[in-house]
Parts: structure tokens; C-alpha cells; sequence
């Protein structure tokens, strides 16, 4: 009897058991078939294309260097090369903007995400710098009181420099979303390869006349009731232009992430996004670079005496000349901050992105330049289709 009564107990236990995993199973498919209805269901809202428009204050560095006439270290300390020197005049501008826009598609039920993106910018300025001094003399003197002819301010520097530039970075790559929830159901993480274009030019026009240091000689003496003045002096004039290009070509790799931070797509939520590039770009530099430099010294009785200033030397058709193969690095990252709503997003971060030896920026030889390109920028991206 108490075996018969066991055995129900088994059977009864099992029973249970076998219902019970029987609807956990079932509730656990059940789970699983709403989750995948409901990602289904976001996929299938989800934009298929995001065009994306912005702009960005960039400060680009690398340039290359200035021209720096050697009387500049002579007079170092002379009035009238500062507080703005001859070289800081040849300065770019702390900034200038670029326009960026950017198209991908990612198809539906598709992991796989298809991008091009071209960044461009131009900028051009034109800098005057003159620097003089106030005190003025005459050629006669008599008890204190000025005749003769006038002479003009003592010293002075007039610089002028004119600079364009323009570049533009074209990208096209292939890539797939690999962040499997890991940031949450809405965010993304695309490692993508394809290939960089890039293109860069500078131009640069420089002109500088200067009267550094003149003095004054006095005959008989300066203390003289009747006295005469004969000024002597150096003066300068340099000039110098260049121009330096580089355009290539090459493969590059990325990674991109957005994850949502605070709210969501349909009410609107802050999504922080990230992201670092690298590429080698095969192509070509080139560089022409020239300048010269005149130095005349006006001696104290020429000016008394009707004389002209006499020419002590010249340097002419100095700088040089390159086009050569090169091959480029290149890496960048960006991070931002952002807002969505439904199918509209806007952006805004920082972004850097260096070209290592992509410029030649020397002067009298050749000499690799890192150019840089960061700073600032916004965005505003439209999704369509879904």
C-alpha cells in the first residue's frame, strides 16, 4: 500500500514538475517572441537614410613657417617691429569655418551601414601692420627753432601678408553596427573600412619695408646755436611667396558609437556620441617657395649733401622647390553631445584630425609639416524612410 501510495507521490511531483517547466518554457518563448516583435516593430520605424549638415570653427596648424628676414633678429628689440611683429603678422587666423554634410543608409533588418561624408573649407585674409614712431626733425636747426627740410617719423615697419587656404576630406566606407545592446536598445557602435580622400593647399604673399634704426648727426655739435642735422640709417625690403599642396588617396578604418544617455527617440532624449579614424594616404606634395631681401645704408652727410642711399647687399631668388611622393598617417576622433527627437538630431562637440608630414613647410629646403585640423562644431541630421 505505501509503495502504491509512493509511486503516485512520483507521479504527482513529476506531473508538476513536467507543468511547471512546460509554462516557464513557454512563458520564457513568449518573452522572447515579443522582444524580437518589438525590435522588429523599432527596426522596422527605424530611418533607413540620415543626411547630416554642419560646420565647424577649425584652427589648423602646421602650416608652414614663416619668412623671417635675418635684419628681424638684428633689430629684435627696435620699437618699431613690435607689439606685432613682422612673423606674427604672417600668422593664420585663430580660426576658420568649414561646411560638412554626411549621407548614410542603413537598410531595414540590415546591421550593415553604407556612408559618405566630405568635409571643406576655404579661407582667405589679408593682414596690415604698420608701426612707427612719433618723433619728427628737420635738416637746420637756428637757437632752438626748426627749418629746412622735414624729415619723416625716425623708424618705422610696414608689413603686409596675404594668405589663402582650402582643403576638403571625402570619405566613403562600409560598415556594421557591432554594439549588440551593449549601450542600450537604441544605441549603435559601426566599425566600418573604406577609403579617404583628402586635399589640402596653402598660399602665401608677405612684404615687409622697414627703417629700423635711424640716428642723428649734428654739425658742429648738437649743442650748436645754428646746427645742422644729417640723418643715417638702414633700410629693408623682403618679400617672399609660396605655395604648398598635398592630394591623396588611401584606405581608412573607423569607430563610431552613440548611446542614449537620458530619455528616449519619441519623447526626446540626450545621446552622447564618439568616435576615433585612422587611414594612410598614398599621393603627392608639392611646394615652391621664394623670396628675397635688399639692405641699403644711408650714410649721415648723403642726405645733407643730395646723396642716395647705397645698396650693402641682396639676397635674391632664395626658397626652393619640391614635388615628390609621399605617404601620409592620418588619425582623428570627435566626441559630442546630442538631442533627438523622433527623426531629428542635433549635434554639437569637438573634432580633431592630423595629417602627419602631409605639408612641406619649410623655406630655404624641405621640411615635413604635421597638419591639424580641430576645433569646434554642430550638426543637424534629418532621418528619412522607416
Amino acid at each position: 500500500m505505501s509503495e502504491l501510495m509512493y509511486k503516485r507521490n512520483v507521479r504527482g511531483k513529476f506531473s508538476r514538475h513536467l507543468w511547471t517547466t512546460a509554462s516557464t518554457l513557454a512563458l520564457i518563448n513568449a518573452v522572447c517572441a515579443l522582444n524580437e516583435s518589438h525590435a522588429s516593430d523599432q527596426d522596422a520605424q527605424r530611418p533607413t537614410v540620415w543626411i547630416e549638415l554642419g560646420g565647424e570653427a577649425e584652427h589648423i596648424s602646421g602650416q608652414g613657417d614663416a619668412f623671417a628676414p635675418p635684419f628681424l633678429a638684428i633689430y629684435a628689440d627696435s620699437e618699431v617691429l613690435g607689439p606685432t611683429t613682422p612673423l606674427g603678422a604672417q600668422s593664420p587666423p585663430p580660426f576658420s569655418f568649414a561646411a560638412q554634410g554626411k549621407i548614410s543608409l542603413q537598410p531595414q533588418n540590415s546591421d550593415w551601414v553604407f556612408a559618405a561624408s566630405v568635409n571643406f573649407g576655404r579661407s582667405s585674409n589679408f593682414k596690415e601692420v604698420d608701426h612707427q614712431t612719433k618723433k619728427t626733425v628737420h635738416t637746420y636747426y637756428h637757437n632752438g627753432m626748426s627749418g629746412g627740410q622735414l624729415l619723416t617719423s625716425a623708424s618705422f615697419a610696414d608689413t603686409r601678408v596675404h594668405r589663402r587656404e582650402s582643403h576638403a576630406i571625402v570619405d566613403f566606407s562600409a560598415g556594421k553596427d557591432v554594439g549588440l545592446g551593449m549601450f542600450g536598445g537604441n544605441a549603435s557602435s559601426v566599425v566600418a573600412g573604406g577609403v579617404r580622400f583628402a586635399q589640402f593647399s596653402t598660399r602665401e604673399a608677405f612684404d615687409i619695408r622697414a627703417r629700423p634704426d635711424l640716428r642723428l648727426k649734428y654739425y658742429p655739435s648738437a649743442h650748436a646755436p645754428t646746427r645742422l642735422i644729417g640723418p643715417y640709417f638702414h633700410s629693408y625690403h623682403a618679400t617672399g611667396q609660396s605655395s604648398r599642396n598635398f592630394h591623396g588617396l588611401g584606405p581608412s578604418i573607423s569607430w563610431s558609437t552613440s548611446a542614449p544617455f537620458a530619455g528616449n527617440a519619441q519623447d526626446g532624449e540626450v545621446i552622447i556620441d564618439w568616435g576615433v579614424n585612422v587611414a594612410i594616404l598614398f599621393g603627392k606634395q608639392k611646394s615652391s617657395v621664394q623670396h628675397m631681401e635688399i639692405g641699403n645704408y644711408q650714410s649721415p652727410g648723403a642726405q645733407l649733401l643730395g646723396g642716395a642711399p647705397v645698396q650693402i647687399y641682396q639676397h635674391s631668388n632664395e626658397g626652393h622647390a619640391a614635388d615628390r611622393s609621399v605617404t601620409v598617417p592620418n588619425m582623428g576622433g570627435f566626441a559630442a553631445a546630442s538631442y533627438r527627437i523622433e527623426d531629428f538630431k542635433v549635434s554639437a562637440g569637438y573634432r580633431a584630425d592630423f595629417f602627419f608630414g602631409a605639408i612641406d613647410g619649410g623655406i630655404d629646403s624641405r621640411a615635413s609639416k604635421t597638419l591639424g585640423f580641430y576645433g569646434p562644431f554642430a550638426t543637424i541630421s534629418i532621418g528619412l524612410g522607416g
